[in-house]
């Protein structure tokens, strides 16, 4: 008998082994097989969300070549792309009365080359005061000048940087008027690439 105010010791009951080998095996082997489809079923379901976020995300990309169909009016510049135009392409943004249409939200690889027709080094003051300029211009609540680009001495101009971008966003690119890009796509030529949300 145990004495009263002292613990009695923790025992493990033992194992009475012939019980559970008397015990047909059967309803154990099917309630572990249940136990292991449910398990799987569970993994299945749990990875499923993480394979569709790591799915890659569609690239937003336009190269666009100048479309001087017309002769110039406002210092806009327009734009154009499609496979009859050669290397120029729209993935993603749109076309807009000649102006760039962002579809997606994120931040985007800007880069823009403008070379003058006809220039010489005599030009004159004109070319010296002489600007290419990229903005948003729609919506006005985001209007903004992203680059704003001096042509100096030279004939060329050439830039690019990383910004940020909304939904619905217009890209805009003027040039001083009255001068004359040149037509070449080699010389003149503007694009967008998407590289992070």
């Amino acid at each position: 008998m145990a004495e009263e105010g002292r613990p009695r010791p923790w025992v493990l009951p033992r194992l009475n082994w012939a019980a559970i080998l008397r015990l047909n095996p059967l309803p154990l082997l099917l309630s572990f097989a249940i136990g292991c489809f449910i398990c799987f079923i569970c993994c299945i379901q749990f990875r499923r969300p993480q394979q569709t976020q790591l799915e890659p995300l569609e690239v937003h990309v336009a190269e666009l070549q100048l479309n001087l169909t017309v002769p110039r009016k406002d210092p806009t510049l327009r734009w154009a792309a499609g496979p009859t135009l050669g290397r120029s392409f729209t993935h993603g943004p749109g076309l807009e009365k000649g102006q760039l249409y962002i579809h997606r939200a994120g931040i985007y690889w800007l880069h823009i080359q403008v070379t003058l027709a006809n220039c010489s080094f005599a030009y004159g003051t004109v070319q010296h005061r002489a600007t290419v300029s990229v903005g948003i211009c729609s919506p006005v609540a985001h209007s903004i000048t992203l680059l704003r680009l001096p042509f100096g001495q030279s004939c060329t101009v050439a830039s690019q940087r990383l910004t940020q971008l909304a939904i619905g966003d217009v890209l805009c690119t003027n040039l001083t008027l009255p001068l004359l890009p040149s037509r070449n796509a080699e010389e003149t030529f503007f694009g967008v690439h998407w590289v992070y949300p």
